[in-house]
This record gives C-alpha cells, structure tokens and sequence, in this order.
C-alpha cells in the first residue's frame, strides 16, 4: 500500500501541470473570442463619434432653422383665423418635441461620448431606444402634417417661399471675414 501512495506523490506534479494547461486553454478559449468582439466594438466607436458629430452640427441646426425661419413664415403667411391657429398649435407642438429631444440628447451625450472614446460607458439604452422611437415619430408628423401644410400656405404667394429659401441661404452662407482698409 505505501507504494501506490507514493507513486500518487509522484504523479501529482504532472497534475499539476495537468490542471494549469487547464486554466490556460480556458483563457486561450477567452482571447479566441477577442477578434471576433473588436469589429463591434470598433463600429461602436464609430456610430458614437458620428452621432455625437451629427446631432450638434445637423439636428440642433435644423430645429434651429425650423423655429426661425420656417415656422415663423408658415405662421406670417397663414390665413387669420383657424389656419393660423393650426399652424401656432403645429409650431408649438413641434417646438416642444424639439426642447424635450434635446434634453434627451444632452443626458445621454456624456456617455456617448466615453462610447466614441472606447471607455467604459453606463449609456442608458432605454433612452438612447426612446429617443430614436420619438425622434421618427416626431419627423413622421412633421412630413405628414406640417410640411404639406406649409407647402400649401408659402406656394400660395412664391414670393414667401422665395424668402423662405433666401432667409435659410443666408442663415447658412459662409460668412466672409470683414476687413477694413
């Protein structure tokens, strides 16, 4: 009998390097994964930075040239009476989504961009699911209901909608640097 104990001795060094083969393919198992992960992650960075991009540059400009320049000239051009008062109810309505949107922007954009940056992120996937759900929907209205409106209240007169497309070319001409001789 104490020969079988001793030859367990003997053998438990092999076992040991037995076990830590196996704690290493798991690992190796693990890393295997890790090419198939960058592609997404990668992709991750890169929608982050452009939304983050996107939205300052395009979406508060456009809701910006919305509540300047076109609902004030729907509204300037609508008939007195219950057209106009649609219009002041579509503009407000609209006008509310757009503040409401934005907030929902600003909360989530710190996170965004530790996402664009390949750091840990706690992104409220929630909000960010909402924002996207309320942003179609408020687009949706705005083409359905809104635009054809206005299209019917400035085609009634070309020159409302000729100031309407030189208002919007100058609120987005380059401006020239002023130099005094």
């Amino acid at each position: 009998m104490k020969q079988s104990s001793d030859s367990t001795k003997e053998e438990q060094p092999i076992q040991d390097f037995s076990h830590c083969h196996e704690g290493i393919l798991k690992k190796l198992n693990q890393l295997n994964e890790l090419p198939a992960l960058l592609e997404p992650a990668a992709r991750a960075r890169e929608i982050a930075a452009n939304a983050l991009e996107f939205f300052r540059e395009a979406i508060f400009e456009h809701h910006l040239d919305e509540e300047r320049e076109l609902f004030p000239a729907v509204l300037a051009s609508a008939e007195k009476g219950a057209e106009h008062d649609r219009v002041q109810t579509l503009a407000k309505r609209l006008t509310d989504e757009h503040r409401e949107m934005e907030m929902t922007w600003k909360r989530l954009e710190p996170e965004l961009k530790r996402v664009a940056k390949g750091q840990d992120s706690h992104l409220d996937v929630a909000a960010l699911e909402r924002l996207v759900v309320q942003y179609r929907a408020h687009a949706q209205f705005e083409e359905s209901e809104f635009l054809p409106l206005s299209q019917t209240i400035l085609c009634r007169d070309s020159h409302h909608m000729a100031a309407l497309g030189l208002s919007l070319h100058m609120r987005h001409a380059p401006q020239k640097p002023v130099t005094y001789i």
